[in-house]
C-alpha cells in the first residue's frame, strides 16, 4: 500500500467515499478488515485512501449484495470469476436460492394468515394450541383448524400418540377412507351392504387407533365431530360422512353384539 504525506489528487478519504457512495464509515472499515475491499493507499498520518478503482469495486460489492449474495460469496467467488459463463452460473445459483427462500416465505405468510384466523376464533390465548396449528400447517394438514376444537387433554393425547411421520400416515389413511365413504354415499350403497360394513370396520379401527383403546375419549371426539352448520368445505364433507356412517355404525355394533358407547361417560 502506497503512503503519501498529504492527500494527492485522485485519492479520497474513507469519510469522502462513505458520503459519495452512501454507506457508513463503519461499513468500509468492516470491508477492509474482512479483506473484501482494502484502500489503495495510506497517508503518513494513517488515513486510509481510496481511488476511483476502489469505488468501482465498492459499487460491485454493493450491487451484488443487493442481489442477496453474502459478503463471503462476493469475496471468495466473484473475485475469482473470469468469464461471463462463470458469472452467469453464479447468478443462476443465486436465483435458485432466492426462489427457495420465496417459497419458504410464501408458505410462512400463508401459515401466519391461517393461524391469525384460528387465533381470532379461539376464546383465550393458548400458545400450546398455536404451536400445534403451526406444526399441522407445516405438514400441509388441511384439518389443522380442528385443533381449536380439541381440549388440552385430547391434544396431549395426540402429541403422545403420534409423531410427525405417524401423524401424517394416520391423516392420509383417514382422508383416503373418507373419500371412499363419500363415494359410497354418492352411489347410494346401503349401510348394511358388505362393502359399506367393510369400510365401517376400517373406520372404527382408525377411531380405536386414535384413542389407543381409551373409550373415555369417545364423547370428546363426538363433540368435535358434531357439526350443526358447516362453515367450510371440510365440515360440509364431514356432515355427509357423519350422516352416512351413523346408521352403518349402528348395524356394525349390532352385529358385533356390543356398543362401545354404552356406559361411557363424557
Amino acid at each position: 500500500m502506497a503512503k503519501h504525506r498529504a492527500i494527492p489528487l485522485g485519492y479520497m478519504t474513507v469519510g469522502e467515499v462513505a458520503k459519495k457512495i452512501g454507506v457508513t464509515v463503519r461499513t468500509l472499515q468492516y470491508y477492509d478488515k474482512e479483506g473484501l475491499l482494502s484502500p489503495s493507499a495510506e497517508s503518513e498520518g494513517g488515513r486510509r485512501l481510496y481511488t476511483e478503482k476502489d469505488l468501482v469495486m465498492l459499487h460491485q460489492i454493493i450491487s451484488l449484495k443487493s442481489l442477496g449474495f453474502s459478503l463471503d460469496d462476493i469475496k471468495h467467488r466473484f473475485i475469482s470469476l473470469e468469464t461471463p459463463a462463470h458469472v452467469a452460473t453464479a447468478l443462476t445459483e443465486q436465483a435458485d436460492s432466492i426462489r427457495e427462500k420465496i417459497e419458504r416465505l410464501t408458505a410462512s405468510l400463508t401459515a401466519i394468515e391461517h393461524l391469525k384466523g384460528e387465533v381470532l376464533q379461539m376464546q383465550a390465548v393458548n400458545f400450546k394450541k398455536y404451536a400445534d396449528i403451526i406444526v399441522n400447517l407445516q405438514m400441509n394438514n388441511d384439518s389443522y383448524y380442528l385443533i381449536k376444537r380439541f381440549d388440552d387433554d385430547t391434544l396431549d393425547h395426540i402429541r403422545n400418540q403420534f409423531d410427525k411421520e405417524s401423524g401424517l400416515d394416520f391423516m392420509d389413511r383417514f382422508n383416503r377412507l373418507s373419500d371412499e365413504i363419500i363415494e359410497l354415499q354418492k352411489a347410494g350403497v346401503s349401510p348394511e351392504s358388505v362393502k359399506c360394513q367393510r369400510v365401517v370396520k376400517e373406520y372404527w379401527g382408525l377411531i380405536t387407533e386414535f384413542t389407543d383403546g381409551d373409550m373415555r375419549m369417545l364423547p370428546k371426539l363426538m363433540e368435535v365431530g358434531n357439526i350443526d352448520a358447516a362453515t367450510n368445505a371440510w365440515e360440509e364433507r364431514q356432515k355427509i360422512i357423519n350422516g352416512y356412517l351413523e346408521p352403518a355404525l349402528q348395524i356394525y355394533f349390532s352385529r358385533l353384539g356390543e356398543n362401545p358407547f354404552e356406559g361411557v361417560e363424557g
